[in-house]
């Protein structure tokens, strides 16, 4: 059985949108509707290390954080680079399912109308979040709050 592209694009959509408890679901139902083959197992843990990524969003190391998701030419491109893995020979099972995903995601990714604030990467969101608060008067940055406590 293949993969059932409707809970996988809804996947996607909610982990864009940082939904993260409905897109577990959504993962459990993609798992418990997949035939155990190695591509399958392949396709899943590219959509569960995307889930771990997305929802950690601490690490700015990691692909999806550095994705801009409104440069819908580099989603097409990266699509083309992960379709040609998936075409590719010398790879196993595994890694054409796992590369499949990839190319699914960045094919809904690059479909999808994403809001400006949800597309930064994290560090820009981190850059800004702290901006505002430094900007905020009635805030105290950690330099002040240390001033005061040694006072």
């Amino acid at each position: 059985m293949p993969v059932p592209q409707a809970l996988v694009t809804r996947f996607f959509q909610l982990l864009v949108n940082r939904q993260f408890t409905e897109a577990e679901r959504e993962l459990e139902r993609v798992k418990q509707k997949m035939h155990k083959t190695e591509w399958n197992r392949g396709y899943f843990r590219a959509l569960y290390g995307m889930f771990l990524s997305r929802k950690a969003n601490g690490d700015v190391a990691t692909f999806l954080a550095k994705l801009d998701l409104n440069d819908k030419a580099t989603l097409h491109a990266y699509r083309r680079e992960f379709l040609s893995h998936v075409g590719n020979k010398i790879h196993a099972d595994f890694d054409h399912g796992y590369f499949s995903a990839w190319a699914d995601c960045m094919r809904v990714l690059s479909r999808m109308e994403i809001p400006s604030n949800l597309a930064v990467n994290s560090a820009q969101a981190d850059t800004n979040k702290l901006e505002t608060a430094e900007s905020d008067g009635h805030q105290a940055t950690i330099e002040s709050f240390m001033k005061e406590d040694e006072n």
